[in-house]
Formats: C-alpha cells, sequence, structure tokens
C-alpha cells in the first residue's frame, strides 16, 4: 500500500477514487507512566512512556486505516492526515484519515 500525505503519488496517475478511509485507536495512560509523567514535569524533560504510547497509538491507527483501504479495493491512500483527542481525564483517541485511490504508471 503506498501512502503519502500530498493529494498525488509522485511517479503515479490516480486511477480511480474509492473514498475515505480511516482508523483510529483510544488508549488509556498506565498508571505507572503517569507517575513518571508526573515526577518529570518538576524537572522537565521529555516524557518518554507517553511518546512511545503516542507512536504505538499512531501506528495502529494507521494500520487501520491502511486494512480499510484494502478491503476497499485500493492500492494507495493520499493526503492522510492525523488527529487526537482527549477521550476522558485518562484516554486519547489518535484518529488517522485519507483518500483511498488506486493508481496507475503514466
Amino acid at each position: 500500500m503506498l501512502t503519502a500525505n500530498t493529494d498525488y503519488i509522485p511517479g503515479k496517475n490516480i486511477k480511480e477514487f474509492k473514498g475515505l478511509v480511516q482508523g483510529n485507536s483510544v488508549r488509556t495512560k498506565h498508571f505507572g507512566r503517569d507517575i513518571m509523567a508526573n515526577l518529570k514535569n518538576i524537572v522537565g524533560g521529555e516524557l518518554k512512556g507517553y511518546t512511545e504510547l503516542l507512536a504505538e497509538s499512531r501506528r495502529q491507527a494507521t494500520d487501520r486505516m491502511i486494512d480499510e483501504a484494502h478491503q476497499l479495493g485500493a492500492d494507495a491512500v493520499i493526503n492522510i492526515r492525523y488527529n487526537s483527542n482527549s477521550i476522558s481525564d485518562r484516554a486519547a483517541e489518535m484518529h488517522c484519515y485519507g483518500t483511498a485511490v488506486t493508481v496507475q504508471d503514466p
């Protein structure tokens, strides 16, 4: 599956638009990560536990979007965007969406 955050795939022509595809992942913070994050807030620096959690969520949301594109018969997803939202005090959603297309060589 070819993926791009642009509205085209370089070196390919769009043959057919398949439609909007999306994937999401809702994760909650681990209690241990919360404790470490609170301590890190005192001294400053990167919250590595949260960085890893965000990366895992982004990968999972992207994989789910690609699975949806496969189901539509697409071989590429263009205009990929990411959005994150707080669901509650302890949970957040990572949402990934794009346009599923089929492409061909010029």
